[in-house]
C-alpha cells in the first residue's frame, strides 16, 4: 500500500511539473508572442563604416595648408526606413523627396543593409531637429565625418590648382575601381594633388558593430566592441611649395586684372616653390558635396577658373625660346661667340619682309647681344643656318614637345614642330610648307606651344647649366602614427651641351636684365638673368612672357610669368617678376603695390 501511495505521488508531481512547463510555454508563445516579437524587432546589429581623416598637407616650412574639420552627415539604411516618413525627412533636411528617393535607390542597388549618406555638413539647427524627430525615422541617424579645409585666407592664397578638390565618387569611377575598394558615398580626390596622391591621402576605413533599437538609436557596441576595426588616417603630404611665396605670386597676378600663370622652381632640384593659375576658385566650395548650381557656374564661366593655365596652356613662347637656337648653333659650331650678323631692322626672305625692333635695327650683333636686346634678325639668320631638324632636336633636349612629368594630373603635351609634323599637317616641303615657316619658329612663334610649367623647367635648366630636373610639388609623405617619412624620387638628366656654351647664353640673359628688355626684373643686390617674350595673338592683345633665374652664379630660384592678352613681356611680366624676386630675396613686398604699370623705360621684344 505504501508503494501505491508513493507511485501516485510521483505521478502527481510529474503531472504538475509538466503542467507548469506547458502553461509557461503557452504563455510565452501565445499570450506574450506579440510583445516578445516586438522587443526582438526593436534590436538589431548594424555595421557602421568609419571614414578615416585624409592626410594633412604641409608646405616646405612645415605650415599646415590643407587640413580637415569635423562635420555631421545624415545617413539612412534603406532596409529599415519607413517610406511613409519621406515627407518628414525631406522637410527636416531641406532636400527634395525625389533626391532622397534617388539616394535610397542607389543604396539599394549596392547594399540595402548599408547606410546611405543623404546630406553632409549638417548645421546645428538641422542636426537638432533631426535628433528630436529620430524616434519616428527608423533607419535614419547621423555620423561624424571629416571635410577638407583649404587655405582660403591663410597666407592670402587659394592654390586651388595645386590641391584640386575631393567630392563624392561617381558611378563611372566606382565601376572602374577594384570591388570593395570604395563605396558609393566615399569621397575621392578629383583633381590636383588630391587626385594624384589619393592612395597616400585617403587612409583605410574602419567599422563598428553596434546594437540599435527601432528608433535607430545606438544602444551599445555589439560584443563589447571586440570585433570593431579602427580607421587608419591617411598619410600627410610634405610639399615643396612655399606658402608665403605662393600667396605673393597670387596677389601679384590678381593685381594685373588678367588671366595667366606663374611658376617658381628651385633649379638645383626641380622642386616647385609656387604654382599659380588665375582665375581660380575657392576649393572649399568643391569640398565634399557639390551642388549642381555651383558646379554649373564654374563650368560655364567664360573665365574658365577650372582650367589650369600653368600646365594646360600651349602658347607660343615668343622670344624666350631664342636661347635654344643659340645653344644649337654654338654646340654644333654653326656660330661662335664672336660670330656677327647684321640687323638693319628688316630681313627679307622670299617676297616677305620680316621686321626687327619695329624696323629700326640693332646693327652688328653677336649672339650675346642678340639675346640681350632680343634681336629677331640674328635669330632669323641663325635658324636658316641651324636647319629645321637640328632646331627640333635641341628643343627636345629641353623637354619641348613632351610633358614635364609634374605630379599633378591633366598636363598638356607641348607642341614642338618637326619636319614630320609639318609634312603631316601641311603636306610635303615646298608643296605644303616652305622654309619661310622657319622664320616664325626662329623667334618662338608659329606652330609652337608651351606651358608656363615647361618654360619654368627650361629656365631652371639654363640656370643650373644643363641639368633637367623633373618638376614636382611633393617631397614625400609621412605616416600619421609612426611619423616615418618616405621621400619620393624624381628623374634628372644632363643635357649634352658644353658648359662654355651655356655660359655664353646665361651671360646674354644677365645683360638682358641689366640693360636690355628685362630691366624691370632687376634687383639691387642680386644678379638676375632673364629673357622677355611676346607671343602673338590673332584674337586680341599679345601674351606677355618672362623667364629668369637668380642669383646668377648659383641660382636658387627660376621663374616663369605668363600673362594673357597683356602686351609685351618687358612691360608686364618682367615687373611682376621683379616684385616677386624682391619678396623672395628680401621679404619686402606687402602685396599692395600696383604691378600692371609699364616699366619706367621703353622696351621691346
Amino acid at each position: 500500500m505504501n508503494t501505491n501511495i508513493f507511485s501516485n505521488a510521483i505521478r502527481i508531481s510529474i503531472v504538475i511539473i509538466v503542467g507548469v512547463l506547458l502553461g509557461r510555454l503557452f504563455y510565452l508563445q501565445i499570450i506574450q508572442q506579440a510583445e516578445m516579437g516586438d522587443i526582438a524587432g526593436k534590436n538589431s546589429v548594424r555595421r557602421i563604416p568609419i571614414d578615416p581623416a585624409r592626410g594633412v598637407i604641409y608646405d616646405r616650412n612645415g605650415t599646415v595648408i590643407v587640413d580637415n574639420r569635423a562635420v555631421y552627415t545624415a545617413q539612412l539604411v534603406p532596409s529599415e526606413f519607413d517610406r511613409s516618413k519621406l515627407p518628414l525627412l525631406s522637410e527636416l533636411l531641406g532636400l527634395s523627396e525625389n533626391y532622397i528617393k534617388e539616394r535610397i535607390r542607389d543604396g539599394e542597388l549596392y547594399n540595402r543593409f548599408a547606410p546611405v549618406k543623404i546630406r553632409r555638413d549638417l548645421d546645428f539647427k538641422t542636426l537638432a531637429r533631426l535628433e528630436e524627430n529620430r524616434w519616428q525615422l527608423a533607419g535614419v541617424d547621423f555620423v561624424q565625418e571629416h571635410k577638407r579645409a583649404y587655405p582660403v585666407g591663410a597666407e592670402g592664397m587659394y592654390a586651388s590648382h595645386i590641391f584640386g578638390y575631393t567630392k563624392t565618387i561617381s558611378k563611372k569611377i566606382l565601376e572602374k575601381l577594384p570591388k570593395d575598394s570604395y563605396s558609393p558615398d566615399d569621397l575621392i580626390g578629383y583633381s590636383g594633388l588630391e587626385k594624384m596622391y589619393e592612395p597616400q591621402l585617403r587612409g583605410q576605413k574602419g567599422f563598428r558593430l553596434v546594437t540599435v533599437n527601432s528608433l535607430g538609436k545606438q544602444v551599445s557596441d555589439f560584443g563589447g566592441g571586440a570585433q570593431n576595426i579602427v580607421a587608419a588616417n591617411g598619410n600627410d603630404l610634405l610639399l615643396t611649395i612655399d606658402a608665403a611665396l605662393q600667396a605673393q605670386a597670387e596677389s601679384l597676378l590678381v593685381a594685373t586684372g588678367k588671366s595667366g600663370a606663374i611658376v617658381a622652381m628651385n633649379p638645383q632640384s626641380g622642386e616647385v616653390l609656387a604654382l599659380v593659375s588665375k582665375p581660380d576658385y575657392d576649393p572649399n566650395v568643391l569640398s565634399g558635396f557639390i551642388s549642381g548650381n555651383v558646379w554649373g557656374e564654374l563650368v560655364m564661366s567664360p573665365q574658365k577658373p577650372l582650367f589650369n593655365r600653368a600646365v594646360q596652356t600651349r602658347y607660343p613662347p615668343g622670344s624666350t625660346y631664342k636661347m635654344v637656337s643659340a645653344l644649337a648653333g654654338l654646340q654644333e659650331g654653326i656660330i661662335t661667340p664672336q660670330t656677327i650678323f647684321s640687323c638693319s631692322g628688316h630681313f627679307r626672305f622670299g617676297d616677305k619682309d620680316f621686321l626687327c625692333h619695329e624696323g629700326h635695327g640693332h646693327g652688328a650683333v653677336d649672339v650675346t647681344r642678340a639675346i640681350q636686346v632680343s634681336c629677331n634678325s640674328f635669330f632669323y639668320q641663325l635658324m636658316l643656318k641651324n636647319g629645321f631638324d637640328r632646331w627640333t632636336r635641341y628643343g627636345r633636349q629641353f623637354g619641348f614637345g613632351a610633358k614635364t612629368g609634374i605630379d599633378i594630373p591633366d598636363e598638356q603635351t607641348a607642341i614642338l614642330p618637326s619636319i614630320e609634323y609639318f609634312n603631316k599637317k601641311y603636306g610635303p616641303r615646298k608643296i605644303g610648307w616652305t622654309d619661310g615657316f622657319l622664320i616664325s619658329l626662329s623667334i618662338g612663334q608659329g606652330d609652337m606651344g608651351a606651358s608656363p610649367m615647361q618654360m619654368a623647367c627650361y629656365a631652371a635648366t639654363l640656370g643650373n647649366g644643363g641639368t633637367y630636373y623633373q618638376p614636382h610639388l611633393v617631397q614625400g609623405y609621412r605616416d600619421r602614427i609612426t611619423q616615418q617619412e618616405t621621400k619620393l624620387q624624381f628623374a634628372a638628366r644632363a643635357i649634352p651641351i658644353d658648359k662654355k656654351n651655356f655660359d655664353v647664353v646665361r651671360n646674354g640673359m644677365r645683360l638682358c636684365v641689366e640693360s636690355g628688355t628685362g630691366r624691370a626684373a632687376a634687383q639691387k643686390d642680386i644678379v638676375v638673368s632673364g629673357k622677355t617674350g611676346t607671343a602673338q595673338n590673332p584674337h586680341g592683345e599679345n601674351h606677355a612672357w618672362f623667364i629668369c633665374f637668380a642669383p646668377y652664379d648659383k641660382p636658387t630660384i627660376a621663374l616663369c610669368v605668363m600673362v594673357e592678352n597683356a602686351g609685351q613681356g618687358g612691360r608686364i611680366s618682367a615687373p611682376i617678376t621683379g616684385k616677386l624676386l624682391d619678396y623672395y630675396f628680401h621679404k619686402t613686398y606687402t602685396g599692395q603695390s600696383q604691378v600692371a604699370a609699364a616699366a619706367a623705360a621703353e622696351v621691346d621684344e
